[in-house]
Order: C-alpha cells, then sequence, then structure tokens
C-alpha cells in the first residue's frame, strides 16, 4: 500500500476494509471472533467495534503462524473455525454459510473458498488431478509459468475443524520464497478437503494496492446504488453518485448526480437530492423535503416539504415542515469549542445570506431578510428581522413601504 497506515485499517465507502468483513461473519450468525493484531495494532481494536477478542501476533510469519497464534485462546474448543483474510472485503454471507453447510454434509476436516478470476496474478494457484480432485494450493510467488495460467484461485477464506487444524500446522515447513508457514499448507496434510467455489468470483479480491482499493469500492459502490434502484430510488446518473453502507433511501426519491450521501443518513419518500448535494452525520430528510445544488446538511433534521436549494450549510439543525433555506444560508453551529443547534419551526424562511448563530431559534412563520446575521436566542414567531445583528421590522413600517410600492 506504500502507507504508514495498516492495510485493514483503510477505508471503502467511508469504513476500515476489515469493518466488511466483520459484518459479514455477523451476518453468518458468527458469534465468536478472534482478530489477530500485529502492526498498529491498538489502532485496529479501536477500528473493531464491540464484541471482539484480540490475539497478537508478535512476529509476522505468515498466515499459518497467525492461526497458530490463537491456539491458546481456543484451547478446548472442538468446533468449526472459519479463518478469513482481513483485507479481503468482499466475502459474504451467503459463501460462509454454504462452507459451514458442506462441512457438515461431508464431514471433511477443511473447506476453502475458491474463484475463477480472469486475472489471477497475485493469488494462490487451485491444483486439481485430472479428475477434478483438490490436489493443493501453490502461492503465486512460488508457482510455475503453467502453474500461473490457471484461474482458479484461493480466496483466504477456510473452515478447519478446530483440532485437526493445530495438529496439521505444526506439521507444516517454511520452505518457501517468502520462509513463511503458508495457512494453505495444511490442506494436503488433513486429507480429504471440499472446494466451494464463490458464484461471484470478486469475493476472492483483496486489497495489497491503491489501485485494488479503488477498484474494490467501485464494486461495493455499484451494489450499493443498486440496492437502492431496486428498492424505487431514482439514481439519475450512477456513474457519479457515492453512496456508502448503511444509508436509508424511501421509494421515490430521485437522487441526482455528483450527489455525496455517507453512511447513518436517513432519506424519506419522495425527496430530491443534489445536484451536487453532501449529506453526513446522520442527517434526515423527511417526506418530500428538497436539497439542492452545493448543499450540506450535516447532523440535521429536514421536514417534510421543506426547501435547501442553494449553496447552504446546515448543521446541528431541526427544521420543522415547510421551511424555505434562501440560497447561501449557514447555521454557524461552531463557537471554537461547542457544537450549538440551530432550531427553524414550520414555515420559517431565510433570505438570500442568511447567517444563524447558534443556538438560535426561527420561531413558525418567521422570516429573516438578505444577509442578516441572527445571533443566539429567539426570534418571535411571525415576525421579520433584517440587518446586522439582526433586529425585526415594526408591522406598521411594514405596511407603509407597501403603500408607496403600489
Amino acid at each position: 500500500m506504500k502507507s504508514e497506515r495498516a492495510k485493514v485499517l483503510h477505508e471503502i465507502l467511508g469504513a476500515p476494509v476489515l469493518s466488511y468483513v466483520l459484518k459479514a461473519v455477523r451476518e453468518a450468525n458468527i458469534s465468536d471472533i478472534l482478530v489477530v493484531v500485529g502492526y498498529q495494532a491498538d489502532l485496529v481494536r479501536k477500528a473493531t467495534g464491540d464484541g471482539v477478542k484480540f490475539v497478537e501476533q508478535k512476529e509476522q510469519l505468515g498466515t499459518g503462524h497467525a492461526v497458530l497464534c490463537c491456539e491458546k485462546a481456543l484451547a478446548g474448543f472442538d468446533g468449526a473455525i472459519f479463518i478469513l483474510a482481513g483485507d479481503a472485503p468482499l466475502v459474504s454471507a451467503a459463501s460462509l454459510r454454504a462452507m459451514l453447510d458442506t462441512q457438515r454434509t461431508t464431514g471433511v476436516a477443511a473447506v476453502f473458498l475458491s474463484a475463477s478470476l480472469e486475472n489471477p496474478s497475485g493469488y494462490g494457484r487451485v491444483l486439481r488431478a485430472a479428475d477434478g480432485r483438490f490436489i493443493r494450493v501453490v502461492e503465486d510467488a512460488d508457482a510455475t509459468a503453467q502453474e500461473k495460467t490457471i484461474r482458479e484461485v484461493n480466496s483466504g477464506a477456510y473452515l478447519f475443524h478446530a483440532p485437526r487444524l493445530f495438529e496439521a500446522l505444526r506439521k507444516v515447513r517454511t520452505e518457501n520464497v517468502q520462509g513463511e508457514y503458508y495457512l494453505p499448507d495444511v490442506l494436503p496434510v488433513l486429507g480429504k478437503v471440499a472446494v466451494v467455489q464463490a458464484q461471484d468470483a470478486t469475493e476472492a479480491m483483496g486489497v495489497n494496492s491503491r489501485r485494488e482499493l479503488a477498484a474494490l469500492s467501485e464494486i461495493l459502490r455499484r451494489r450499493i446504488l443498486e440496492r437502492h434502484m431496486d428498492a424505487g430510488v431514482t439514481i439519475v446518473d450512477p456513474g457519479t453518485t457515492y453512496i456508502e453502507d448503511e444509508v436509508r433511501i424511501e421509494p421515490d426519491t430521485v437522487v441526482e448526480p455528483f450527489s455525496v450521501i455517507r453512511r447513518g443518513v436517513a432519506i424519506g419518500p419522495g425527496c430530491h437530492v443534489g445536484p451536487f448535494a453532501h449529506l453526513r452525520g446522520a442527517a434526515v430528510l423527511e417526506e418530500k423535503a428538497e436539497v439542492g445544488n452545493f448543499v450540506e446538511v450535516k447532523k440535521s433534521r429536514i421536514g417534510p416539504r421543506s426547501k435547501a436549494k442553494h449553496l447552504s450549510y446546515l448543521g446541528d439543525a431541526t427544521l420543522g415542515a415547510d421551511v424555505n433555506i434562501g440560497a447561501g444560508t449557514i447555521t454557524a453551529n461552531y463557537d471554537g469549542v461547542r457544537k450549538h443547534e440551530t432550531f427553524i419551526d414550520d414555515g420559517a424562511s431565510t433570505g438570500s445570506n442568511t447567517v444563524l448563530v447558534a443556538p438560535v431559534r426561527l420561531g413558525r412563520g418567521a422570516k429573516t431578510g438578505a444577509g442578516a446575521v441572527v445571533p443566539k436566542g429567539e426570534v418571535r414567531p411571525g415576525s421579520v428581522v433584517v440587518g446586522v445583528p439582526a433586529r425585526p421590522i415594526k408591522k406598521r413600517k411594514l405596511a407603509r413601504a407597501g403603500r408607496g410600492r403600489g
């Protein structure tokens, strides 16, 4: 990766690579999880979330050695163990369940997941006999020119019977180019091994470079977009739309090009987002809300039919129904020490280039004039404020001004 950051901590769509593997494990109803840590162990621990135990690999002597480091933590366990690579984020819960079903029905000591890749370079090749029987896995660095033409590769996902696994690992040798303990080398030792081939070959893809990180990000991004489109959301141009995982979008919402929607955002039915909108920090858009070009919404709730169409920032804000946010409006939510909230009640509206200095509330039906700077406090319902700092306009003056225009 040419990076000081541990590979599994590089992000795909706003989350560490490792988090996708853990998500698949949890979706497969696997509850006891060990994560082997080495480089930047403390940072990896922080990134995994709750419900995970850790084993430290002080020396990086290969995948087989990493598993041996878990032997003490698994002492007395007589069940099945999944072993997965932390840098292979596309492995699916469905494939893990298929591996477990295969192990239960066949009784073999080991099952591993393979895939057929157009470009298998860098991956361990699956060697088979003429009758299709599995022989062994040969790592790319140790493969002959003929073996490198094989397209079926080892995904790095395994299922073993625990006691037999550790017995076999002690028989593994380091007579290879890397001088390491390769986990695949236990497979011939264990005897009969079952192979489950992934229906989606991308499950075998790992992250070993920035290019591969971008390629896997594109695959996951496209899957997310397709899921939303299949659920009734219009994505005008999927090629220019960025939506992270764990985003909820209701049917009949339209997302315009160059919009960025980050995890934790919830969008109701019939909303309109973008183009060039940025939604983040658990932002919520209620039914038929509209967020337009160059509008950023962070940790805010936009009420039903409310609109922020142009060049605005709404942070730590709660908008009621039928609110209209004028172009250039911002909520000044940070005082240099703490974040403060803004409340804009039903039917209120802001003029262009309004600054709302939180904590502040615009009452029901209140209005601000163009360029108004509203200091912390409350603007009374139905009133109009203008100027810097914003002050109310008296109703008598408004009436006189209206007669003059006539």
